[in-house]
């Protein structure tokens, strides 16, 4: 996937595509009522490139959209190439993580499996902290410190005014390892306990005895958009980061993430096991 391809902009390109179909026009009568190429037409409902809201805005009315809608798709297309809070930290920013700062911007929930740590977005800062040191030795202590503030203001999207909807499943192994120090991971669990207490967020353990199951693959994140066909798959690996978006891969993800909710713990059930683990500790 093209860092230009963000969900907005596909959105975008799949409306103005599904609003010439329904008014039954062909991209050359749909260009030549305002004065645009074919060519034209065509990439303004494809998932790339610039648009100008002026066009956006005078397709719709030759294909006779409300009012409403109209000034909805505009909105969407001023929005297209929108840049984000982290247009300031964009020089520190790999290109693949300002492609899931973008997508995560835009994203109206977030299914989330994890098997080694817990979710950036439920990360206190201690635990961030000690996470970042681990994996990034050879960067400075400013570097690292640059790093935990864009996780810590990732955390945002929770509680913005149209909040995301965050649903994680954690492997047991994650709310057992240790990271930082008891303190630290004392803290993190507390963390965990309270934001299952949100309305927004959906917290599950699969516990151990739970055995094999359906991820296998490792961790994933599924971005979803305002419809399906708007969703992404993102996997962090050691040599960088998959962004899938392709049908049969949302389906197996999709499938699997099915499959971990029905094997995991409750929401109750999960908070009771991150409370032991906590005494424990």
């Amino acid at each position: 996937m093209s860092a230009r391809a963000t969900t907005r902009r596909r959105h975008l390109g799949a409306t103005m595509r599904k609003l010439r179909a329904q008014k039954g026009m062909t991209l050359e009568e749909a260009g030549q009522l305002v004065g645009i190429s074919k060519a034209t037409v065509s990439r303004y409902e494809t998932q790339e490139g610039p648009v100008k809201w002026p066009i956006v805005d005078a397709l719709c009315r030759e294909y006779g959209v409300s009012e409403a809608e109209r000034n909805a798709v505009v909105s969407l297309a001023k929005g297209a190439r929108q840049q984000g809070w982290w247009n300031s930290f964009a020089d520190s920013i790999p290109e693949t993580m300002n492609l899931l700062l973008t997508l995560e911007d835009e994203a109206v929930r977030e299914d989330h499996f994890n098997c080694l740590y817990v979710p950036g977005l439920l990360q206190t800062r201690a635990y961030t902290e000690a996470v970042q040191h681990a994996s990034e030795m050879r960067l400075s202590p400013e570097e690292i410190e640059r790093l935990v503030d864009i996780r810590m203001k990732r955390q945002d999207i929770l509680t913005r005014a149209k909040p995301l909807h965050l649903w994680a499943i954690l492997d047991e192994s994650v709310i057992r390892r240790v990271v930082g120090s008891r303190s630290v991971m004392k803290d993190q669990l507390d963390h965990l306990l309270n934001a299952n207490e949100s309305p927004g967020i959906t917290l599950q353990v699969l516990p151990f005895s739970r055995g094999a199951h359906s991820a296998a693959m490792g961790s994933f994140v599924i971005l979803g958009g305002a419809e399906p066909s708007l969703d992404v798959v993102y996997v962090d690996i050691h040599a960088g980061s998959l962004f899938m978006e392709k049908t049969a891969e949302l389906d197996r993800y999709r499938l699997a993430f099915d499959y971990l909710r029905a094997q995991a713990l409750d929401m109750a059930a999960s908070s009771a096991l991150i409370e032991r683990i906590h005494g424990e500790l």
